[in-house]
This record gives C-alpha cells, structure tokens and sequence, in this order.
C-alpha cells in the first residue's frame, strides 16, 4: 500500500513538473511573441534602431585588400577582398600611450601605403570645416608623430610621393616635410575675416560643398590653390552665449558678438584668385582667370600631368561653365570646354569631372539633353561620345577602368524610387545592370575595378553590405543586420509604402505614407505631411529608415510624404520648373497633395498637418499661409522666412538677384504674407545657427505679432542649423511630438 501511494504522489510530482514545465515555455513563447511600441527613446537615445555598418572603408592601390575600422574607431584592419579574412591590424591606437589619442576619426594611407594620416579630437567650425589634432603613423618602423605643434590643423593632406603634407593654420598654407621634419610656411598673408589660403570661405563651403581648396601636382613639385579675399564681403553678427555642451566659460557674464563674413543676395562675394607654388624655387604664379571679379572658382583640379592645372569657373547668376586648361609655370590659360544653361548649371557635377589616363580625354556630365548623362570629350574641347542616354538621371559617376574599357555609374532608370548600380562601355554599348534588388544602391569599388562593396536598403529593408565582383556576381554577405531585423520583431514597426497621384494640373507626384501598425481602413486618422522640397532634392525614395515617424504612428497618426515640383530625378524640366520663383509651385504640390491624402476614406481631412526643417520650414509656413486653412497645425525648423536674408550662392543660383527678380524674391516670401496664416504654429531655431540666421525667425515672428496671429516658439541656445549635441535633439523631438500630439 505504501509503495503504491508512493508510486502515486511520484507520478502527481511528474505531472506537477511537466505541467510546471508546459506553463513556463508557453509563456516564455508568448512573451516573446510580444511587441511594444517605439518611442522616442529608442529611437533618438538609445538608437536601438542604428544600422551596422562598415567604418572607414578604404581600397588598398593593389585592388585586392581593402582597410576598415573597427566600432570604436581605435584601430585600422586590413582584409582580403576575396576572402573577407582579415590580414593584419594596421594601426591600434590602444596600444600608444597617449591619453589625448581616444579615436581615429578619419585616416588616409600615402601612395606607397607605408604611412597613415589620421586625425583626432575634432572641433567643428561649420558644416564641412573642422580643425583637428592630425598625426603620421609610420606602419613600417611603428613610430606615431604629430604632424605640427600648431596645433590645430586643418586639411592636412599627403602629396602624391608620400614625403609631404599639406596643411592650413590660421588661414595660411603650410608644408610639412617628412623626412627632414621641415615645416614651410607658403603663404603669408592669412587673416580671419579677410584673406583664406587654401580653404574656402563660409559660402563656397556651404554652397560648393568642400572644405579644401589646395591641390598636389602628381610630382609633388608644385601646390596650386584658391585664395579667398573676403575683405569687402559684409559681415553677420551671432551672440553665442555661455551655454553648457560646451559650456563657454569667457562668456559667463558678457556674451561674445560672434562675427564672420556671410554674402547675401546681390551683396559683394569674396574675390578669388588661382596660384601655384613651386616647392624647389619657392615661387609663387597667379593664374590668369580674367577679371570678373564676381566669377566663382568652385575647384581646381590637376590632370594626369603636372604641366596642366584645371580650373573650374564660373559665372555669378551660374549658368555658364568654362573649364580652363592653366600652365603653371606662366599662368597662361585657354577654356577646353563649355557650358551654358537658361538656368543654373547642376553644381553637383563637379566632382564627377574625371580625367583618363591617356592625359587626353576627359569624362564629364550634364544635363544637355534634359537628363543628366555621361559625355566623353577630348582636350582640344571636342565631344567625343555621348556615352548614357535615356529619361533618367546619373545621379553617382563611381569611375573608369582602363583596362576593361567600362564606366560604372548610379541611377535611377529602373524606376524613380530606386536606384541602381551599371557599367556601360566608353563607346556606350554593352550597358549592364549589376544590382538586382529594388531599392537603393550605393556603391565603393576597389582601386583595380575588380571588386565592390554593394549597401542596399529599400523601404522595408535595413541596410546590407554585400561584396561582389564588377560584373554584378555576389561574393558573400559583408552585414546583413539581422540583429537589427531581429529587434524590430518585437516592436509595432509600421512600413512605409509608396505612392503616385495626379494632381489638377495632371501633374504625377510620388510620395510614401506610414499608417499606424493596427490601422483600420474604417477609421479616420489625423495626417501629418513632411517635406523638404527644396531644388534637386529628393525626400521620396526606396530606402529604409526607422525614426520618430514609428512613434507618431503608434499614437495614431498617419504620416506621408510628397515630393513636389523642384525636386530630383525626373528630369531638368521638373526640377527647374521652380526657377525664379521658389515656394510657387512647390506651395501649389503641397496643397493638392493634402486635398488628394484628405479625400481618403481613412484621413480625417479636418487635422492635416505640416511640417519640416530649413527649406522644408519655409515650405511650412507658406502652406499655412496660401493653404486657406488645409493645414491646421505645423512645425518650422529653421526656416528661411525670405530669401533675401539667405546666402548669395545657393539663393541666386534659383533666383538671381533680389535687384533682378525683386517680384520672384517678395511674391513667395512667408514674410509677406502673415495675414493669411491659418492654424497652430511651432517655430524653433538654434540661436547660433550660422546657415539660416535666426534673423529669418525673429522677423517673421514680429510680422505674426502685429497681425496678431498666435504662435509657440522654441529657441536653442548656441545651436546650430542641425540643432543637436547632448540632450538637444531629443528635446527638440519631444517638443515637435507633444505639439503635433495636443494640436493635430
């Protein structure tokens, strides 16, 4: 009888255990099964949403190895394209004994590969200028040396033969001889404010996007470079106070009256002029570049032969190009080629110009034919081929390899949203497709053309990197960010799809829309439309994101996105059509994209809302003002409240002068026209943001005042056009959040 009552509560403890057992992993399967939804902190502090990547990805000269760094930028690895096995550590700066060394944040090898330029501890000046401590690592003898005691440095580049490094401090150019440990200074007559060698001044480094404005001949011998006299441009004044990330101690109690030189619409530029320095004689000739003292420079560019400089110029209202052939031992120059447009020349072009190795034919692109292709000329001028050709756009020219005779290139010709990668033959046949997947395509080829690393990432799908040959074949998976796809399991991720409508004017517009994730086609939602719209611009692609969006989607917001008139890839003839007037028929998209999104059955068309950042926070503002209240709530950013406030380049490129369009300039200015303005209205700016001047909100705030119109506001102090830095950006998000939340 025991035994048996033994046996019993034996078997009763059994079932206890595997019921027990059952109960656990079922509610372990369930909880896994759960999902949450995102907020702003994952997604703007804690980032959990942030791709992997692949860091400093640099080809070595053989083709056959490349160099990345590792996440936290402390060391340079060496790894075989072929194999993805990784050779060798190059440089591992945990090993140095120096504490101000905590990163390498960008590097550079010289030609024979025996030496690394890096540097370190970055200050930011403005969008692309930053000074920096630069150090040399010699790999072959392992010995790390500062590049100069004037510390900070910026620029700092080695010359073709490895022995040398270029440099700027304090506005003047300087040479660092390597094996005698020389430091030369080239030019002498460097001031802020008023005179800047080999760096461009604030509106060339904005507008023609590049920081360094000196050039290495291909022997080492010579220098040439862009000197900047912004004497006569008038200067803007910010107060940047004390602040605390970084706090600045000296203005405590007396805020500093910051001053640099910023030219607007139809005010004075800085005169430029062209010169190469000879290292032997130490000679110093001006090239001959005429004397319109209101052309632009936006590069100089050596060709395979240190006998021809090349200089880019053109014309203030920027619709006529000419580049010049110059012999820098005479500075005599000849014009090679030209280009005139009834509009503006593309300026994103410029770094797409590529010389061949035969030192007699040049690869250029523009957008003759109404699309941006590829041309083949030679240096007497002649065009030799028209070497892409159809209704798309090369919006990415990777390069030219000699031995196989192709040219690699990016565009959007499968479709509008997606982009992919090609080569094509120099005579322009045999075009091959070497990216299949929809979605977005970038590519970084090897030095030999043999190999390239391909990121892809469409609307649903988080970045991958893939390593293939130049024929398109997949080698294997470098990232496929499965821990990431892993993450989003668990969150209510909301996929964005994509769209095309026509408007009144029958006029095909595309943009992308986000419905909430338990979103119900009988139910009526607030939407709210973001945009940029700005010209060349192009918000609505095939690529994968995961922002704040996710956020306002889990509180029941619709979000979508309309690319208007102005904006890229569909031609010249749409992208110009705003040209001289700015703000029309960008205003006129946005309006009948709310009316087409508010005449869904599942948009409530009474709490449409509007936002954006810089060009998109003018877009804002004029659609509340000519929307005749469509748009009940909106968020500015930064905005331009009136082109005449903005910088010369950029703002005559579209417009020409105020003095030559004054009714383009007023008829789309915000400014004008703040009695028509409907709806709630944030505004924010960072008070030290250098691009946009806050000057553009505080007038346009006055306007709202006297027309009594109510409005919130945010300021950030000593923030820049980016308004970020420590606990900012997501102040500012949280911000935007509970306004659109309360009001929308």
């Amino acid at each position: 009888m025991i035994t048996q009552l033994q046996s019993y509560y034996s078997n009763q403890n059994r079932i206890r255990i595997i019921f027990f057992f059952l109960l656990t992993t079922c509610h372990t399967f369930l909880f896994a099964l759960e999902t949450r939804d995102i907020t702003l902190e994952d997604v703007l502090k804690d980032k959990i949403f942030e791709p992997a990547t692949i860091y400093g990805l640099k080809s070595m000269e053989d083709g056959i190895h490349y160099t990345s760094q590792n996440k936290d930028k402390t060391k340079i690895e060496k790894f075989s394209y072929e194999t993805g096995e990784k050779i060798s550590t190059i440089l591992d700066i945990t090993e140095i004994p120096l504490d101000s060394l905590s990163e390498i944040s960008k590097y550079q090898f010289n030609n024979d590969e025996n030496k690394i330029l890096f540097y370190t501890n970055k200050e930011k000046i403005y969008r692309r200028s930053f000074s920096a401590d630069y150090y040399i690592w010699n790999i072959d003898n392992k010995e790390l040396t500062p590049l100069s005691t004037k510390r900070k440095q910026r620029v700092a580049t080695f010359s073709p033969d490895g022995n040398k490094v270029g440099f700027v401090w304090k506005n003047n150019i300087y040479i660092k001889f390597l094996d005698t440990n020389e430091e030369r200074q080239i030019t002498f007559d460097g001031k802020y404010n008023e005179i800047q060698n080999g760096i461009p001044d604030w509106v060339y480094e904005e507008e023609f996007a590049f920081s360094k404005t000196f050039e290495w001949s291909p022997d080492s011998k010579t220098i040439a470079y862009i000197k900047f006299d912004e004497s006569r441009v008038k200067t803007f004044n910010m107060t940047k106070f004390c602040g605390s990330h970084p706090k600045i101690v000296k203005n405590e109690l007396y805020p500093e009256n910051y001053t640099f030189k910023y030219p607007k619409p139809g005010e004075k530029n800085s005169v430029v002029s062209v010169h190469v320095y000879d290292l032997q004689s130490g000679q110093t000739q001006t090239m001959n570049i005429g004397e319109d003292r209101e052309q632009y420079i936006p590069r100089i560019r050596w060709t395979k032969t240190s006998t021809i400089l090349s200089i880019f110029q053109l014309n203030r209202l920027q619709n006529e190009f000419n580049l010049l052939f110059a012999d820098p031992k005479t500075g005599q120059t000849k014009i090679i080629y030209s280009d005139k447009e009834s509009e503006y020349i593309e300026e994103d072009n410029f770094d797409k110009l590529t010389f061949l190795d035969d030192n007699n034919h040049f690869i250029i692109l523009n957008e003759k034919d109404g699309y941006n292709h590829i041309y083949l000329y030679d240096f007497s001028g002649k065009m030799i081929k028209k070497i892409t050709k159809g209704n798309f756009d090369v919006s990415k020219f990777y390069g030219y390899d000699h031995e196989s005779n192709l040219l690699f290139y990016q565009s959007n010709e499968s479709s509008y949203f997606d982009k992919n990668i090609y080569s094509i033959t120099i005579k322009g046949r045999k075009k091959k497709k070497l990216t299949d997947r929809k979605g977005t395509h970038k590519a970084t080829f090897s030095k030999n053309f043999n190999y390239f690393i391909n990121s892809h990432s469409s609307i649903n799908t988080p970045p991958n990197y893939n390593l293939k040959k130049s024929n398109g074949k997949t080698i294997r998976i470098l990232e496929n960010n499965q821990e990431l796809i892993d993450t989003l399991e668990h969150f209510n991720y909301s996929q964005k799809e994509l769209f095309s409508f026509e408007t009144s004017e029958k006029i095909e517009l595309k943009g992308w829309i986000i419905k909430p994730k338990d979103f119900d086609k009988n139910k009526s939602y607030p939407l709210l439309m973001y945009q940029y719209s700005g010209p060349g611009s192009q918000s609505v692609t095939n690529k994968w994101s995961c922002d704040w969006y996710q956020y306002l989607s889990s509180k029941g917001i619709i979000i979508a996105c309309v690319d208007g008139r102005g904006t890229n890839g569909r031609g010249e003839k749409f992208k110009k059509s705003t040209y001289m007037e700015l703000g029309k028929y960008e205003t006129i998209d946005q309006i009948e994209a709310a009316k087409y999104l508010g005449n869904l059955p599942f948009v409530d068309k009474s709490r449409i809302g509007i936002w954006g950042w810089s060009y998109g926070g003018f877009m804002t503002l004029l659609c509340m003002e000519k929307g005749e209240g469509i748009f009940t709530t909106g968020v500015a950013v930064a905005p331009v409240t009136n082109w005449r406030f903005y910088d010369s380049i950029y703002t005559e490129r579209f417009m020409r002068t105020p003095q030559e369009n004054p009714k383009g300039y007023d008829d789309n200015s915000p400014l004008f026209f703040t009695d028509q303005f409907q709806g709630n209205l944030l505004i924010c700016h960072g008070s030290a943001d250098d691009n946009v001047h806050m000057q553009n909100t505080m007038e346009f705030i006055e306007k709202l005042v006297q027309d009594d119109k109510q409005f919130d506001m945010m300021i950030y102090t000593n923030r820049n056009h980016s308004i970020y830095g420590e606990n900012t950006r997501y102040h500012l998000f949280r911000k935007i959040s509970d306004f659109i939340l309360e009001n929308l």
